[in-house]
């Protein structure tokens, strides 16, 4: 799994490990893409943001991989490698607070040389049971077991999914 440390000066979960990842931008909604999302995981995503929005999140995630980790799904991006792994939102009593969709493609897809912005340390490649040894964010752990749990169907349960794990106010659930 491809991780970095947040800086201990972020507001946000400083000196945890995270995958890379960011908010949607504007210019998302209408970059240029080479491929489009496979259609399990455009429907999947459909199913609580319109398609503009499902298009965009697909966008952001290839443009935040390639800001942060200089890694690239290709120029313009290939998307139909992508697959929509969960969801997390924060309860709204907290201060800080994150609606996060979690998509994963597989490592043979990316290309480039793997060199940090800055904005996480340590990056790199890591273990399952090496990052779960960490002290882990409840979320970050609940979504390595996710991606555990994917990696373990096979290729035709992962495109027969309806739905995909969320977690809301520290429960999880289907949506």
């Amino acid at each position: 799994m491809l991780m970095g440390m947040r800086g201990a000066r972020h507001r946000f979960m400083p000196n945890r490990l995270v995958f890379p990842g960011g908010r949607v931008d504007p210019t998302d909604h209408k970059a240029p893409f080479a491929t489009d999302l496979p259609a399990e995981t455009r429907a999947l995503l459909e199913r609580t943001a319109p398609p503009r929005l499902a298009q965009g999140l697909a966008l952001a995630a290839a443009r935040e991989l390639e800001e942060e980790t200089g890694l690239s799904l290709g120029a313009p991006p290939e998307l139909d490698g992508l697959h929509y792994l969960c969801r997390a939102v924060t309860p709204p009593s907290q201060h800080m607070r994150f609606n996060a969709r979690f998509l994963v493609v597989d490592a043979e897809r990316v290309t480039g040389t793997l060199a940090g912005s800055g904005e996480l340390e340590e990056l790199r490649w890591y273990d399952m049971d090496e990052a779960m040894a960490f002290d882990l964010a409840g979320i970050t752990r609940d979504v390595v077991r996710n991606l555990q749990a994917f990696l373990a169907m096979d290729e035709a349960a992962r495109r027969a999914r309806t739905a995909i794990p969320i977690n809301r106010f520290n429960r999880w659930g289907m949506e």
